[in-house]
């Protein structure tokens, strides 16, 4: 017996309609607040003047607004800020309210990471001049989650919301426009959530109350019109909507003026609603009036304008027109791309996240144009690829890049908060796997929730200061990713997306999530894929690791049928190319595609050599190379009972450790419900094999082999971890799976559930972290005591090493390819935490492998690594030796790991 180590569904509103869900509180009073005129009256002649001035502008400020005519105010605003800001000082209410005035316009424009700081900023000088009292702060609290709201960014924008209604009831009462105001608005949250059953109610109570209190002639009456009318043209219900938009469109004409973003709102809104009763001659105008308009009043890279070409696009499809459909949602996904680029720069990632997911649909509208409606299109086919390599892996490659510029730009501030993200991290992951100790779960999941929120704003803040550094960049293109395919090879995109059908009902948008394939060579066009249903082919994904973990002898019957689906189709696509470069997707990133079959019976090892991207957009960025900045590090056998002391986490140069005759008895990996893990004697012939062909290599076994050493490494040519890794089944955190004894519980109710089972997506607030739940045991995790840290690294952890010049990171452990899967995004593990951390390129594994057949796998793989042989290449010949060895053959030995990264031979750096 040997032994072993160890789609979603968008919302079709948010591309194809912009119903004016909100109408934020301008807050420019007609006269000068009190407090501010008692004030001049102190001041001299000259500030008087200049207080006047910034009064006259703010009263031309709001004109304007009004009018809709955004681009004319903001310099006005800026003006009047700065001439408060000089006359009265930053604490000031009127200071406040310029702020307020121009995050309000910055808004309108779409230039939303501009607005955010100067809404918090107007909030927290309210909060502390005014008090939490204030009419003035729920204007503030309704302005920034209507911020949030556009952003998508929908759990934070909730609470303030209900704070602004629950503060304007109070102060104002029950009857007041702002009441109503907010009831719309909480309304337009809950529609974009689709809670309809919620939002119908407080729209309805909403126009109620503003015909009432300003009267049926008001531009809020038909603000709320048109919101209710979103609301049942989202349900299906149009003979309800029509009556409301026309209303609405009148009343926004004749009181808002002919030239008004409002007016293109309701326009834009009411011929979706005819090209959706399939009326096409009566949208296409309305369409094209608010596009012209929008452009005029809001500029041409408004999201609002993107919304419209998106409508055309749909528009056009359903009329089966897919030239002109492609036109148009070419334009408005160039637009997408710009807003992408600059709102994405910013915050922390659950905010990038939200922001993404607001133009999700766009994805899957531009996939499915090509494939199911103008299939032999070249030009769909580049927008389709294009869109992959613009957004796939996009938010990986955001907080890559924000931190890599802020670590080449590091000011002693910026050192300080990046130790204190790293710190929080680590508080984290103690907690997590520390157990309650002398806590309750109530204390235990508060404290958790606490370290959470300081560490998004911490990284919220290193993100913002990142964007200080952010140069213009050129959009992606086909043809820069092309230039970066090797001569030999081609790059195989694999994406999950929902087909569209833009003439069925609003339920039935979006069909059954599919699997396509999309192959680029270094010269010619793109050629395509599309390879059925995804739900079948991860049943097949599933039973295919499964067999693979088992040692199952049918083994090739699985793999061959699974590559019948998946990979046959695309060899029909790839002459004779033999190298790939593979970008999964989903599922298929769990997955060694050198192990599977094909037609005639020889794994798919046999015949090319594979490499993983996250994205294609990859071959860009593995193109700059930063030099390593010290010789490799090895760490291996921890001695797991042993935390060592604070001394042991210097690095320790050592030339070998002694060799061990006794074969492993351990799997390199943990049933974390024990508590306690045995040692790797292979591990420690590993090391003792490797040490000697590295240079100057630093090697830490034993109690050196802890936590707080790895965590002071700084860059060395090569890392390689052999230890036990893990990785652990999302469950909601509760009372019920949290123990006393250290993390027994909660990890013995995840690792029973089948490791590759597909889960349903996380629920947000239930979740932890995902990078919490994989990492490495190190010297000290038995006790949870590793020189001042608990010997658990998680990937959390992980992702704040300072890896810039690492030209390669090998886990020799298990599971460490495996984490949560995000449809676009790759695999939430330890492999991200590692590109964010800025190693070039990993060798990592996708189960529990055998520690004796993983050493010799890695010491032959060595062999011919440092004989510059290709990284990926290297991989596969080792694969291949193992094949022809009786004791090997079963890919369970030699396909366990995956190389992912820069495939290109090590350099002298």
């Amino acid at each position: 017996m040997t032994s072993q180590r160890c789609l979603f569904t968008p919302k079709m509103t948010s591309v194809l309609l912009s119903m004016g869900l909100f109408a934020a509180s301008v807050g420019i009073p007609a006269i000068m607040p009190p407090a501010l005129a008692q004030e001049t009256r102190s001041l001299s002649a000259e500030q008087e003047v200049a207080l006047k001035e910034a009064e006259r502008l703010n009263q031309k400020v709001m004109q304007l607004y009004q009018q809709g005519k955004f681009n004319e105010a903001i310099p006005l605003a800026e003006q009047a800020l700065e001439i408060r800001r000089r006359t009265l000082g930053e604490n000031h209410p009127a200071v406040a309210q310029s702020l307020n005035n121009l995050a309000l316009l910055y808004y309108r424009q779409g230039r939303y990471s501009e607005a955010e700081p100067l809404y918090k900023q107007a909030l927290e000088l309210k909060k502390r001049i005014l008090g939490e009292n204030h009419p003035a702060v729920a204007n503030s609290l309704n302005n920034l989650a209507s911020l949030y709201q556009s952003k998508g960014q929908y759990s934070e924008a909730e609470p303030l919301l209900k704070q602004a209604l629950e503060l304007r009831k109070r102060i104002l009462g029950e009857n007041h426009p702002d009441v109503a105001q907010s009831l719309n608005n909480l309304a337009g949250l809950y529609s974009s959530q689709r809670r309809y059953s919620e939002a119908e109610p407080l729209y309805k109570q909403a126009l109620e109350m503003n015909k009432r209190i300003l009267g049926e002639n008001h531009p809020d009456v038909a603000n709320t019109l048109n919101s209710l009318a979103a609301l049942y043209q989202r349900q299906g219900r149009y003979s309800e909507a029509e009556p409301l938009l026309k209303q609405a469109l009148e009343l926004s004409k004749r009181t808002l003026g002919e030239n008004h973003p409002d007016v293109a709102n309701t326009l834009n809104s009411l011929a979706f609603l005819y090209y959706r009763q399939g009326r096409y001659s009566e949208a296409e105008p309305l369409f094209k009036q608010a596009l012209e308009l929008s452009k005029r009043t809001l500029g041409e890279n408004h999201p609002d304008v993107a919304n419209t070409l998106n409508n055309l696009a749909a528009m056009y499809e359903s009329q089966g027109d897919s030239e002109r459909s492609l036109s148009f949602l070419t334009q408005g996904m160039q637009i997408e791309e710009r807003n992408l680029d600059i709102n994405l720069a910013i915050g922390a990632e659950a905010q990038k996240k939200s922001y993404l997911a607001t133009i999700a649909t766009s994805t899957n509208a531009a996939i499915s144009l090509h494939l199911q409606s103008a299939k032999n299109d070249p030009n769909a086919a580049r927008l389709a690829l294009t869109t992959l390599l613009r957004r796939k892996g996009r938010i990986l490659d955001a907080l890559t890049d924000g931190l890599q510029r802020l670590r080449q730009n590091l000011t002693p501030a910026d050192r300080t908060r990046l130790d204190q993200l790293a710190a929080v991290h680590t508080q984290l992951a103690t907690l997590f796997y520390g157990g309650l100790g002398n806590l309750t779960p109530e204390q235990h999941r508060s404290q958790i929730t606490q370290f959470q929120q300081q560490a998004n704003q911490l990284e919220s803040d290193l993100n913002n200061r990142s964007a200080e550094f952010r140069t213009e960049t050129q959009p992606i293109t086909l043809e820069a990713v092309q230039r970066q395919i090797p001569t030999d090879a081609a790059l195989v995109e694999l994406v999950s997306y929902q087909p569209f059908n833009p003439k069925a009902k609003e339920s039935d948008y979006w069909g059954k999530s599919r699997y396509a394939a999309y192959i680029l060579n270094p010269q010619g066009e793109t050629t395509s894929s599309d390879l059925g249903e995804t739900d079948p082919i991860d049943q097949q994904i599933e039973d295919f690791r499964q067999a693979l973990r088992s040692r199952d002898f049918k083994i090739k019957a699985i793999a061959r049928q699974l590559d019948a689906k998946l990979m046959q189709p695309i060899r029909q696509k790839l002459g004779n190319t033999r190298k790939l470069l593979i970008s999964p997707d989903s599922q298929l990133n769990l997955i060694p595609f050198a192990a599977l079959v094909d037609e005639q019976n020889r794994y798919l090892v046999e015949t090319y050599e594979i490499n993983y991207l996250t994205s294609g957009r990859d071959l860009l960025r593995l193109q700059n190379h930063s030099p390593s900045r010290q010789p490799s590090v090895i760490i291996a056998n921890p001695n797991y009972d042993d935390p060592g002391d604070v001394s042991s986490a210097q690095i320790v140069r050592s030339k070998a450790v002694a060799q061990s005759s006794q074969r492993g008895t351990q799997p390199r990996s943990t049933d974390l419900a024990q508590l306690k893990v045995g040692s790797l004697p292979g591990t420690a012939q590993e090391a003792a094999a490797i040490a000697p062909k590295l240079p100057g290599v630093t090697l830490l076994t034993g109690s050196q082999a802890t936590e707080n050493a790895l965590k002071q490494v700084q860059a060395p040519r090569i890392l390689h971890i052999a230890t036990h890794g893990f990785f652990l089944e999302d469950v909601p955190l509760s009372t019920t799976n949290l123990s006393r004894g250290a993390f027994g519980d909660r990890a013995s109710i995840e690792l029973r559930l089948n490791p590759g089972a597909r889960r349903s997506p996380p629920k947000p607030g239930n979740t932890e972290n995902a990078l919490l739940r994989s990492g490495l045991a190190l010297a000290g995790f038995n006790p949870r005591k590793s020189g001042d840290d608990d010997g658990v690294l998680t990937a959390l952890e992980v992702s704040n090493l300072d890896l810039r010049g690492t030209q390669l990171v090998v886990l020799s452990a298990c599971e460490t390819a495996i984490g949560d899967v995000a449809n676009g995004e790759g695999v939430y593990g330890l492999r991200r935490a590692l590109v964010m951390a800025g190693a070039e390129s990993q060798l990592i594994s996708l189960w529990k492998v055998d520690d004796a057949g993983t050493k010799n796998l890695m010491v032959s793989y060595y062999d011919r690594l440092l004989s510059n042989t290709g990284r990926s290449d290297t991989l596969r010949q080792t694969q291949l030796e193992f094949l022809k060895n009786p004791a090997y053959q079963h890919p369970y030995y030699w396909a366990a790991f995956i190389a992912s990264g820069n495939w290109q031979p090590l350099n002298s750096r």
